[in-house]
């Protein structure tokens, strides 16, 4: 990820140009063109990534009470097909498109969330968000989104303290059955934010979740904020 300048970034009304790197739109499949290098190593980063979106919703809403913070699932029950040259990697599987938008920093009004998407068996996909907001006012949503284009918001079950990260932030994640909970793998495991895949039981049924944990304290201190820009360069003008 890097961060880049307006005149490195071009729009039309099917392809978003990023440096090196491109998003494409054709016939309801997203196709992302990856031409990156790793910070620091340098390392190339090169391949594509198809995401055919099934079915596509129109479904905004608020994250904060402000309503300065917005999240739209644009195609929760999609399909991916992975191909990469740099490094050699080849997959494919389910996938979850969706997008968040904010008229201010994310810091502003939350302190943390718990967020987790399962698919369920019907094809369906059940999304929980979990926030804790700065002025102590909690708020879940829970939302089943079908393959026949409907939307349904759900009871989300309890929430159950699961096992600090790596980097001891502190997590969270609603199930019908604790004892069933288990985290298979953790993918990012960084000071303040983490992504795992987590087994738990959601509206009847055992489910694979992927899961992520956002802590806005973390993200705020010094610290992390003088790490952040060896992850996330910024190039404002070079195109390579």
């Amino acid at each position: 990820m890097t961060e880049r300048g307006k005149n490195a970034i071009d729009r039309t009304a099917t392809q978003f140009t990023i440096g090196p790197s491109q998003l494409s739109w054709k016939d309801n499949a997203l196709t992302i063109t990856v031409n990156e290098r790793v910070p620091l190593i340098g390392q190339r980063i090169q391949g594509t990534i198809k995401v055919d979106t099934k079915q596509l919703f129109n479904h905004v809403v608020s994250l904060d009470d402000q309503q300065k913070h917005r999240w739209g699932p644009i195609a929760p029950s999609s399909r991916v097909e992975v191909s990469f040259s740099k490094p050699s990697l080849t997959w494919k599987g389910n996938a979850y498109f969706d997008s968040n938008e904010g008229d201010e920093a994310i810091n502003k009004p939350f302190s943390e969330w718990d967020w987790s998407r399962a698919h369920l068996k019907d094809g369906s996909t059940a999304v929980i968000y979990d926030i804790r907001q700065k002025n102590g006012i909690e708020k879940v949503l829970a939302t089943k989104f079908n393959l026949d284009g409907s939307v349904e918001d759900f009871i989300a079950p309890k929430r159950v303290g699961l096992h600090k990260t790596g980097w001891r932030i502190k997590r969270n994640m609603r199930s019908e059955a604790d004892q069933n909970i288990t985290v298979l793998n953790t993918f990012e495991d960084t000071p303040f934010y983490a992504r795992s895949m987590i087994a738990s039981r959601l509206l009847g049924e055992n489910v694979i979740s992927m899961h992520e944990t956002l802590n806005v304290k973390r993200l705020e201190s010094n610290i992390v904020q003088l790490m952040l820009p060896w992850r996330m360069p910024r190039n404002p003008t070079r195109i390579y």
